[in-house]
């Protein structure tokens, strides 16, 4: 007599076989590193590539801030400047390129406009020079997402 699984056994098999395939996909993504704005103003022409500046260059981080829009959408945006504080941009002078991140949202995503609120974004930073409305910047982050800031 030969022993045949029941088909509920095999399909339980799969099922236990997925969860632990996504547990370790979702266990090996890396954590964001946090990143604040003391640290991005270190970055000047002359800071050498050894900096902790330079080496957040194509990283995942996560930097709280304040959002301008940089469409005319009210309600939600798909690109922004990020910068340490409410306001910045708006009046003049604007802030240094490196007290500016121009955000772009991947996948399609859009995120809530907000002058005032904090917010915190996530994503591959990049360290490049990019023209914006309101004058250069020195970073250019690949948004995957934004959220409220919650102070910790």
């Amino acid at each position: 007599m030969r022993f045949l699984p029941a088909k509920n056994s095999i399909r339980t098999l799969a099922w236990v076989g997925i969860f632990f395939a996504a547990q370790s996909l979702h266990a090996a993504a890396p954590a964001p590193q946090p990143v604040g704005w003391s640290t991005l103003k270190l970055l000047t022409s002359s800071t050498p590539a050894t900096s902790p500046v330079r080496q957040l260059d194509g990283k995942l981080v996560s930097i709280p801030g304040f959002m301008v829009p940089l469409e005319d959408d009210a309600q939600e945006v798909t690109e922004f400047l990020l910068v340490p504080y409410a306001g910045a941009c708006i009046h003049v002078p604007p802030p240094p390129p490196n007290q500016m991140v121009y955000v772009k949202l991947v996948h399609g995503g859009k995120a809530k406009m907000s002058f005032t609120e904090p917010i915190v974004v996530t994503g591959t930073l990049k360290i490049s020079n990019v023209k914006s409305p309101y004058g250069d910047v020195s970073y250019n982050l690949d948004g995957e997402t934004v959220k409220p800031y919650v102070e910790q």
